[in-house]
């Protein structure tokens, strides 16, 4: 049985990963981004500190990041100019106990900013994990007052930010491990938080804290609610035009046990809780009486039916369209299996997350006991609702619930049915790649045919990916990786450092904010002329945000007015998009002459313009009648490479004009042009030689002897290379006499004299 479990999981392992992971258009290293003027980077020391965006407020253009011992509020506008930054170190004596229980100094005893949320329009309340004992503080982000006015207009104060309240203690708000994801929305001044409430990280909860109403939390020691929970992210999202429906939604991966009691698999979920719950009467006193949970299933099925699961859960963007009801979740998922490893994004549409939350429930008899939907009769209200609401009405709070509808939500908490993503299948999918998904941010881009989501996905090595996703025939979607960025610096001293990326995407700014263990930075949605200065580069590209305006690639605006703007992302077709710029000599390439010796390897350049572009070299013999023959592409000594071709022992034969041709979306041109000439061991032997004994009848040896014993290839280079010489002299101010032309043609005569019988018809007229 092992051994066909195993079988299989190979089989399928092969199956997904069949084909190479796609490359990038553009790559960008930290340098090059830094040389833009597209990049910010932020740090305050070159020490890891562990940065996460906790909070954007766009409405005073100010973003919070949290970090060991200090928490920064930063202009959006540009992260490096006008920050403000609060030192608040954990005590002394809570480093001590914490380096004293056996913690890590430098990764867990200090106070890792894990809460910033705003209070009101003056105060935003933060939490730290306090060296393993997590406090609280208020903190002003107001203005200064400024008294007067300036040309009719009220003087606005400086921005401040200080510590504004004495500490409390943190306990239900923050979790005590650092290394341990702290969630929390601020609702109406009540803070809800998903965290570990405990030293030892045992007792996982959903938390009220903050609250003139009593504290609620979920059933504690519940698997059935919780199972060791690893939090991701928490939003409140409407269910309906009802206020009082809205839904706090926490998304997170948990370990759940098999049936078998023996093994614990990893399972993304998704658990929602009414924000309005004040807990039961008689059971669930002080307990969310609204909790549910469902499972988010992000697999690829394939054709003979099997299906492989990304089971845990990395990050979760959420995406507005113009849709009723059509909010976009979208989830970067990853499978660390030790037989398949990689990672995908699955889309989830919210109407398919509601109808779940809306269907039957999870029941089964006992714990060897396979789920089934529950048949019996369901309770009114409906466990879940939330009290006041469209169908609730007259139920004021949640202790006005019957008793039989809270103990069903005691029982029954989690849905049958799982919530698949939107056409059943992944939008991206990346295995054996050498990286796996982190993060993601989405931004929805309006272009000439169409409107496009363009997703920035975050790197475990520390880079930044623009993908594109394309619609397909084939069972997943085509997607493009435009671009790949740096945006941290990676070097092998710090390794560690990109292991966890936290994003903010302001669309209306057109940045991207990305935090790492070492520091901060902000980067543009679009490099447009980093793809090239033709029309043919630009259309290839397929970037939404770009577009040929007839001299260089540059920033689409979909309100333009101008004709001339060429661009087609669903095709990216040169060929009907640029016409009109010399798409022919755009596709011819200058002819270069390249010096091989006989029996030694020579290497035959070739870079195409993109990643993305096939290569295919052809080659054109001088023969009497000249024609054109495919290349093997490997043989015994011919090698073609990402970089070039490679000759092992050039032969005579292998002389000819080569052609490096690449294919990229059915466009194709010739990137280099090559004459390749085999040299000689007695030319080499001549011309090579350092000895400096005098030529001592060169002057009887007239100039058109000279020439004959090269190709009529060699005779124009050796005639460019005389008039470049020539007009170097002229330049100059005083001209030197020319020095005695050295060599030892004891060797070179014989070769001329052999020459000179077989090439008297090649001889250059009389002048």
């Amino acid at each position: 049985m092992t051994l066909c479990l195993l079988a299989l999981l190979l089989l399928l392992c092969c199956s997904v990963s069949s084909l190479p992971p796609p490359l990038p258009r553009v790559f960008l290293s930290f340098e090059e981004l830094q040389a833009s003027q597209a990049f910010e980077h932020y740090r305050i020391s070159d020490k890891p500190m562990d940065y996460r965006i906790l909070h954007m407020d766009e409405d005073q253009d100010r973003m919070y990041v949290g970090c060991k011992d200090h928490v920064l509020s930063m202009d959006i506008n540009n992260i490096t100019h006008g920050s403000l930054k609060v030192f608040w170190p954990a005590s002394a004596s809570k480093i001590e106990e914490c380096q004293l229980a056996g913690k890590d100094p430098t990764h867990g005893c200090g106070n890792f900013i894990r809460v910033v949320q705003p209070y009101n329009r003056t105060h935003m309340f933060m939490c730290g994990s306090g060296a393993y004992s997590p406090v609280c503080v208020f903190i002003n982000r107001g203005r200064r007052p400024e008294v007067g006015l300036a040309g009719g207009i009220q003087l606005v104060g400086e921005q401040v930010f200080f510590i504004d309240s004495r500490s409390e203690p943190g306990k239900g708000r923050c979790s005590f491990n650092p290394q341990v994801n702290t969630v929390s929305v601020m609702i109406n001044q009540e803070l809800f938080s998903g965290m570990y409430i405990d030293f030892m990280g045992t007792d996982a909860a959903i938390f009220r804290s903050l609250t003139k109403r009593n504290p609620v939390r979920t059933d504690q020691h519940n698997s059935k609610w919780l199972s060791e929970p690893f939090f991701i992210d928490a939003h409140l999202l409407p269910d309906g035009t009802d206020p009082n429906d809205a839904k706090l939604y926490f998304f997170f991966r948990e370990r759940l046990t098999d049936n078998s009691g023996n093994t614990k698999n990893i399972h993304t979920m998704v658990a929602r809780v009414c924000p309005n719950d004040i807990g039961g009467q008689r059971s669930l006193v002080n307990k969310w009486t609204t909790f549910l949970k469902a499972r988010m299933v992000c697999s690829v099925l394939e054709e003979d039916g099997t299906e492989t699961h990304f089971d845990e859960l990395e990050s979760v963007f959420l995406l507005e369209t113009e849709q009723p009801k059509g909010l976009l979740v979208f989830g970067v998922f990853t499978s660390t299996s030790s037989v398949f490893k990689g990672s995908a994004v699955c889309v989830y549409n919210m109407a398919d997350i509601l109808t779940v939350f809306n269907g039957p429930f999870a029941h089964r008899e006992g714990p060897n006991f396979q789920w089934v939907a529950f048949q019996g009769r369901i309770p009114y209200p409906r466990p879940g609702t939330c009290p006041g609401g469209a169908f609730t009405p007259d139920l004021h709070t949640t202790k006005e619930f019957p008793d039989d509808v809270v103990n069903f939500v005691r029982n029954h908490p989690v849905m049958f049915n799982p919530i698949y993503p939107v056409g059943r299948r992944p939008l991206v999918v990346r295995t054996n790649a050498g990286y796996r998904y982190t993060s993601v941010a989405v931004d929805q881009v309006l272009a000439a045919d169409g409107s496009y989501q363009v997703l920035f996905l975050g790197t475990d090595k520390g880079t930044v990916q623009k993908v594109i996703a394309l619609p397909s025939n084939h069972s997943l979607h085509e997607d493009l990786i435009l671009e790949e960025l740096e945006v941290f610096k990676v070097s092998p001293k710090t390794p560690a450092q990109t292991k966890g990326l936290t994003f903010e995407l302001f669309a209306l700014q057109q940045q991207l904010y990305v935090s790492s263990e070492f520091g901060v930075s902000q980067v543009s949605l679009h490099r447009c002329h980093a793809y090239g200065s033709a029309c043919a580069d630009c259309c290839l590209a397929r970037d939404p945000y770009c577009a040929w305006d007839g001299l260089s690639c540059s920033r689409f605006y979909p309100t333009g007015k101008r004709r001339s703007r060429r661009q087609d992302i669903m095709h990216g077709n040169p060929l009907t998009q640029c016409r009109g710029f010399n798409l022919k000599a755009y596709r011819n390439a200058v002819e270069m002459m390249q010096y091989g010796v006989k029996n030694n390897t020579t290497f035959l350049e070739c870079q195409p313009k993109s990643p993305q572009a096939s290569i295919r070299w052809l080659i054109q013999r001088d023969n009497d009648r000249r024609k054109e023959v495919s290349l093997i592409r490997r043989s015994d000594r011919v090698f073609s490479t990402e970089h070039g071709l490679l000759i092992r022992s050039a032969l005579p034969s292998d002389q000819g004009l080569y052609y490096c041709l690449t294919t990229e979306n059915g466009f194709k041109r010739t990137v280099a042009k090559i004459r390749l000439r085999v040299l000689s061991d007695a030319m080499v032997s001549v011309l090579t030689d350092k000895r400096q004994s005098p030529w001592g009848w060169a002057s009887s040896v007239h100039p058109k002897v000279l020439l004959a014993a090269f190709s009529p290839a060699e005779t124009l280079a050796v005639q460019q290379y005389c008039k470049e010489r020539n007009l170097q002299k002229k330049q100059q101010q005083q001209a030197q006499p020319p020095g005695p032309l050295r060599g030892d043609l004891a060797k070179l005569k014989p070769l001329l004299d052999r020459r000179k019988s077989r090439n008297r018809r090649n001889h250059l007229p009389e002048v």
